[in-house]
């Protein structure tokens, strides 16, 4: 499978985009507490596979989630404590029904939350809809003891939920990490719609500290959303095939690229439209991937990658 560009209505989703912002935020907020929960992955397009392959070796329990939903929310809560406690027994897979609808439609998942299981390859639902913890639990025990009885589970796996209790009081008693005011307020600017107001607030951010890593990135992924939003994918891909020298339309297509988590693909595009182009057009195309450089972390070797071969197009 390949990353979804965009939602079923071949437009950006406003919703997705800042639901992803809002999972990142969250957990980041948690890694910076020392929180995160170690037996859980986000899961994607991207990555599926990867995870797929791990259930080999260990029970998968998938959550198709949606972050405008509060019973999701509820759920995410309830599995990554009971994860928290299975002391590696099986792992947590979110997807995130916004921003991956392509995978949602091949898991056949009608809403959210939805709890699949993963196991040696194979992909079965378990439930669907609001959950308590004690039903996840219960739901979860039920599936294990059955798979533990068929010799699905891996050699020692003691066919149960939970692992050794010992390990989570002190994560449980861990203080909420308190909310950053700068996200606080990009945030609020994005649940209005307003993307100059988001930007700004991390342009002041990274004009106290221009070394603010964090802030730089986020700023580049709200100039990508607000870039994209009333963008058409289909059309722009389109556009760009039939104009190759259109600097404008490669740029639109390796800004939904990136959004779509191809940034290999995207800096190609534009590395292929420097050599193709000239002057004006040329600093443009440049520039531009300059920019999408920040949308991944310093140092990141698909960015250091990059610019290697941009510094070959260009001498």
């Amino acid at each position: 499978m390949q990353p979804s560009d965009f939602s079923p209505n071949s437009a950006v989703d406003l919703g997705a985009r800042k639901a992803a912002l809002e999972r990142e935020a969250k957990q980041r907020a948690e890694e910076s507490a020392g929180r995160t929960n170690p037996y859980a992955v986000n899961v994607d397009e991207a990555n599926f596979q990867q995870v797929l392959e791990r259930s080999l070796s260990a029970p998968v329990v998938l959550a198709v989630l949606a972050g405008w939903s509060e019973q999701s929310k509820q759920v995410e809560t309830a599995l990554d404590k009971l994860s928290k406690g299975s002391g590696g027994n099986w792992l947590l897979g979110k997807i995130d029904s916004e921003a991956s609808p392509q995978l949602v439609q091949a898991l056949r998942v009608q809403g959210a939350p939805t709890i699949i299981i993963a196991i040696q390859g194979q992909v079965m639902p378990l439930m669907q809809g609001p959950a308590t913890e004690e039903q996840l639990r219960e739901g979860l025990t039920q599936v294990f003891g059955a798979l533990a009885q068929q010799g699905m589970l891996p050699p020692g796996h003691p066919g149960t939920v939970d692992g050794d209790p010992s390990a989570t009081p002190e994560e449980e008693s861990a203080p909420e990490a308190e909310a950053d005011p700068v996200d606080a307020e990009a945030q609020a600017a994005l649940e209005r719609g307003d993307f100059e107001a988001a930007a700004a607030v991390f342009e002041k951010a990274l004009a106290a500290d221009s070394k603010n890593a964090e802030a730089k990135i986020k700023l580049a992924q709200i100039r990508l959303i607000g870039r994209l939003q009333d963008v058409d994918g289909p059309a722009a891909r389109q556009v760009a095939s039939d104009r190759p020298d259109d600097v404008d339309a490669q740029i639109t297509v390796a800004d939904i690229d990136m959004y779509g988590g191809k940034f290999e693909e995207a800096f190609d595009r534009l590395i292929a439209t420097v050599k193709r182009t000239s002057e004006e057009e040329r600093d443009k195309a440049r520039e531009h991937l300059l920019a999408l450089f920040d949308l991944l972390p310093p140092g990141d070797p698909r960015v250091n990658a990059a610019r290697r071969k941009l510094t070959s197009a260009l001498f």
